[in-house]
């Protein structure tokens, strides 16, 4: 029998023409799904790529240079120097209401590499990170975790300096205690605490600073007596020296046992050799001279150069500040920075305390104005500004590299040392 037709056939419409209108009706419901799914990228693009205070697109320069807030919120540097207010102290995220200092602030270095990957090609691709040290030159170390805290009040009394052995990686802390000498093991146990509180020849009046020579012989500056004097680890005193000092300060120890050390009043740095295990002062060299109240220092045990901080005053309440040195082995000046230059670059002031090398040469210091401490760079790159540590300090004043790469640092606000690994 014959084939029936086909019912649109039957009613004489070919079936091709017959799917037509179903075929375009998906058609355009996937294009304007499309379409869609296009503007929700375009809006959540410029959503990620834009200020949400001012509006405006961020940049890898300037005022449009992405920054992180500490509660996670991101701010254009526009924004963040307008909510501090003409000194740039203080701002409240404009979202959470988190207060927080704007040197606590940092570049969102996830925000400038996706800036980098937008940018047209032939475009410079320094230019988003080279500021935080994001080239070759300026590989920076990571951020650094808290893994241990040490001492607090009661054990530690308006603790004012820190070092450590490299060979046993023990901890020594100056403090205003009855015995001006605490020693750490690294574990954080207390070994011994040595250096009396009173005026007999050994004893320690008002430790300022301290270090731990190469052959484990602690040396303290004393602004009790103007005097600088050695102990061995078992707490004797080896050696005092208290003739041809105006006010001795901070001192960092070399590679080869010597100590250099600053002299405050006298704006002076020497180079001190003694053998301290006879108890022999051999020479006392003064080493630069005309510097503004020079307090921490820092030697390199990798190139032997050394970073000094001086500490400059001006009229008017809250207007000193500080300057970084930094000399070479042979002592030439190779570059300085201080509060004004830094301001230049970076969103704050910064008020150093303490300065120390780390293993790759590295200039890392503590601010007390942001509590925090920071990475300055090498330095032939110096400065750049990357913060290692910008949470749970108070008033650091201390800081020292221990044997296994960890960061001490001493928090005067909470008569603490913290100990800290890198993340």
């Amino acid at each position: 029998p014959p084939l029936a037709a086909p019912p649109l056939a039957r009613r004489g419409r070919p079936p091709a023409l017959s799917r037509r209108p179903a075929r375009s009706r998906l058609s355009a419901a996937a294009m304007a799904a499309a379409a869609s799914a296009a503007e929700e990228e375009d809006e959540a693009e410029l959503s990620l790529l834009e200020c949400r205070v001012c509006f405006e697109r961020y940049g890898p320069e300037g005022q449009r240079r992405p920054r992180n807030l500490p509660c996670g919120h991101v701010l254009c540097q526009g924004c963040v120097w307008a909510l501090s207010g003409p000194e740039r102290r203080r701002l409240e995220c404009p979202f959470c209401r988190r207060a927080c200092g704007s040197a606590e602030t940092s570049d969102c270095l996830a925000l400038l590499q996706l800036i980098e990957l937008l940018r047209p090609r032939g475009g410079s691709v320094s230019s988003a990170l080279g500021r935080s040290g994001g080239g070759a030159a300026g590989a920076v170390p990571s951020a650094f975790g808290l893994r241990l805290s040490l001492g607090g009040w009661g054990s530690l009394v308006n603790p004012t300096g820190l070092a450590s052995c490299r060979r046993s990686g023990r901890l020594v802390v100056a403090h205003d205690g009855k015995k001006r000498i605490h020693v750490f093991s690294p574990s954080g146990s207390c070994l011994r605490r040595f250096g009396e509180r009173g005026d007999a020849g050994n004893d320690v009046k008002y430790p300022l600073d301290v270090t731990v020579t190469s052959d484990g012989h602690v040396v303290v500056t004393d602004g009790g007596d103007r005097a600088v004097k050695a102990f061995d680890f078992e707490g004797r005193g080896v050696l005092a020296l208290r003739e041809g000092f105006c006010l001795p300060w901070g001192l960092d120890a070399t590679p080869e046992g010597e100590v250099i050390l600053t002299d405050s009043e006298a704006g002076a740095l020497y180079r001190l050799t003694a053998d301290f295990k006879t108890g022999k002062l051999k020479e006392c060299q003064m080493i630069w001279s005309h510097l503004i109240s020079p307090r921490g220092v820092a030697v390199s045990q990798n190139s032997g150069a050394v970073v000094v901080i001086e500490h400059l005053k001006a009229q008017g309440l809250n207007k000193s500040s500080t300057r970084v040195k930094i000399f070479s082995a042979e002592m030439d000046l190779l570059g300085q920075m201080d509060s004004f230059g830094l301001n230049l670059l970076f969103p704050a002031k910064i008020y150093t305390t303490a300065v120390a090398f780390d293993k790759e040469g590295r200039v890392i210091v503590t601010d007390v104005g942001s509590q925090a401490v920071i990475c300055l760079g090498k330095p032939e790159e110096f400065p750049i500004y990357n913060p290692l540590i910008s949470h749970g300090l108070s008033y650091p004043v201390g800081l020292t590299y221990m044997a296994n790469n960890s960061l001490a640092v001493l928090d005067s606000g909470d008569h603490s040392v913290k100990i800290y690994s890198c993340t």
